[in-house]
């Protein structure tokens, strides 16, 4: 059985250099504790199959719509050498509601067999259906630490208000109680701070009608925010990228 939990949670994004601008909105997520187990006990929420609300491995781990779930990750930390010692897989993610999803970034979680959390998946889907991840993790594969700062170079295209280039830096604080998630992307002309934190707590099917009270249109809710971010942009005189093509490889560190 796996552990359900979600993740009454904030999001904040703010740019660094001009045009200035800042949003914060609030955003729920689920975290699967055991992203390879089946899900008992709910009604309203399913893993693999329709429901209400439902994480599909289809959704992760590989391009959108055609995931492999978990399989693919321990693909993924096979081909980079990554061996945890008792690897269990988390996975941190927005849930597919009324037959939509888009995460514009979900986690994977890798921790030991002792429950240490040793590598995260950070995976990055664009609103033109692309999708990249970056592994992150210390050099000698040590347990990540609220302080740990994880680089990444920059290598996919997110925003058409930012280039492909500069370096994220990672931080992951995700406790018994709460979750957290730094991201600070800079590329010496600029850049943008985006977070994510929140209380976590045992998903239940009042706490899911709950959120679908508060925020009832899921994921669409966040696609119309992100244009709408974009159009402030565009009036603020942000100047446009074209989309490059997606690097070959679906992960780097």
């Amino acid at each position: 059985m796996s552990l359900v939990e979600h993740v009454r949670g904030r999001t904040y994004h703010a740019r660094h250099g001009g045009p200035p601008n800042a949003f914060r909105y609030g955003i729920d997520y689920v975290l699967l504790e055991d992203a390879e187990a089946p899900v008992t006990g709910l009604r309203l929420f399913s893993r693999n199959r329709r429901n209400i609300a439902s994480v599909q491995d289809r959704d992760h781990g590989g391009a959108p719509g055609q995931g492999r779930g978990a399989a693919w990750l321990r693909e993924v930390l096979a081909a980079e050498g990554v061996q945890v010692p008792g690897l269990r897989i988390g996975l941190l993610a927005q849930p597919r509601l009324l037959g939509h999803v888009f995460n514009p970034v979900s986690f994977w979680l890798c921790r030991d067999g002792e429950g240490a959390l040793r590598a995260v998946v950070a995976e990055v889907t664009n609103t033109f259906g692309d999708r990249h991840s970056y592994l992150c993790l210390r050099p000698g594969l040590e347990p990540i630490r609220p302080e740990d700062e994880m680089l990444a170079r920059k290598v996919f295209h997110v925003s058409p208000f930012q280039d492909v280039a500069g370096e994220y830096r990672f931080r992951f604080d995700i406790g018994a109680a709460r979750v957290g998630v730094w991201i600070d992307y800079r590329n010496g002309k600029g850049g943008v701070l985006a977070t994510l934190t929140g209380r976590r707590g045992p998903l239940t099917d009042a706490g899911l009608l709950g959120a679908l009270l508060r925020r009832p249109f899921g994921s669409r809710r966040v696609l119309a925010l992100i244009h709408w971010q974009a159009l402030k942009l565009f009036v603020k005189g942000a100047r446009y990228r074209d989309r490059p093509l997606p690097p070959p490889e679906e992960a780097t560190r």
